[in-house]
């Protein structure tokens, strides 16, 4: 496939966006697409199918769910549920995609799955009405509320320049492993939700976070030692304005993107790069990729990277 016909493949659909120019921002998507067989890439960027389809795709690519999820393991994972929010607002994370990953833990061996999140909004409505709590449960993984101070445990952040420790919830610090899985949105204060900023859902303080350079806590907490085995970025749809809960369908650009990587500075700014086709947003207002990178905790540096790119 070449370039140009590429860029037009994955050309964002939606009443919001009718062309897509060819910008420094699409570089992650445009490169060559040559086949290949599953190997080590650092980052898998899947365009055009249904959430649950791309992660299938994604994960295949990286070398199957066994690589991440080992026999009896505790799995958490961590989707944004934040807003009393139907899947159409994309305020919260897609129920399909955490439906096939879950499954998919199972299938790799996890002896329980748990999902959870410190939701903005009043946290039953926002389980029930944003589907996930459903869909996890039919997939067998356990809802847990994380709105009570007491789900939470204390943890050294040694690494953290403005963040120097926090109260992280107890579905992480017990599992074995967790799977980070945001959706890809506007934010007001930190310009993009995405991996980085998902983990402010893991904490009991986010004030503290609010008061004292967002963009370097969100870097700081993601120094916690027990990082992420996976970060899935939904980019199903995309919120491109009035974030991070919207306010209409109009806010909403149906952008069938999906983003895997283990390496979580990487895959945000990947994800960065395609909301720009949707909305500008230079990397630098995203002032905790930098932070992060500065930190050690991946690079921005997307040309370094073995990336591969799959349209369904």
């Amino acid at each position: 496939m070449d370039r140009r016909n590429f860029l037009r493949a994955v050309a964002l659909t939606g009443a919001a966006l009718t062309t897509v120019k060819e910008t420094e921002a699409m570089s992650i998507l445009t490169q060559s697409f040559a086949s290949a067989q599953a190997t080590a890439y650092d980052l898998v960027a899947v365009m055009g199918g249904e959430p649950d389809a791309m992660f299938r795709k994604a994960i295949a690519e990286m070398g199957g769910m066994k690589n991440f999820i080992s026999k009896g393991d505790k799995v958490c994972v961590k989707p944004n549920i934040g807003w009393d929010q139907p899947v159409e607002m994309a305020a919260n994370t897609n129920p399909k995609l955490i439906t096939e990953i879950i499954k998919q833990c199972f299938d790799a061996g996890a002896a329980e799955v748990t999902v959870f999140d410190h939701t903005c909004d009043d946290w039953r409505k926002c389980y029930s009405n944003s589907g996930i709590e459903a869909a996890a449960k039919a997939a067998g993984a356990k809802v847990v509320p994380a709105h009570q101070e007491s789900y939470y445990k204390l943890v050294s952040l040694p690494k953290g320049r403005s963040l120097k420790s926090a109260k992280i919830h107890q579905a992480i610090v017990d599992s074995d492993k967790w799977i980070n899985v945001p959706i890809l949105k506007n934010h007001g204060g930190a310009q993009l939700t995405i991996s980085m900023k998902n983990y402010m859902g893991i904490v009991w303080d986010r004030g503290y976070f609010h008061a004292n350079d967002l963009q370097q806590c969100i870097a700081d907490v993601c120094t916690y030692a027990k990082r992420p085995v996976l970060n899935v970025v939904d980019a199903y749809r995309l919120m491109k304005t009035s974030g991070p809960r919207g306010r209409s369908l109009s806010d909403v650009v149906l952008s069938k993107g999906l983003f895997l990587s283990q390496d979580i500075v990487a895959v945000d700014t990947a994800a960065a790069n395609f909301f720009n086709q949707a909305r500008e947003m230079p990397l630098e207002k995203v002032g905790h990729l930098a932070k992060a990178q500065e930190l050690g905790l991946g690079t921005m540096d997307l040309d370094k990277l073995k990336i591969r790119r799959v349209r369904i």
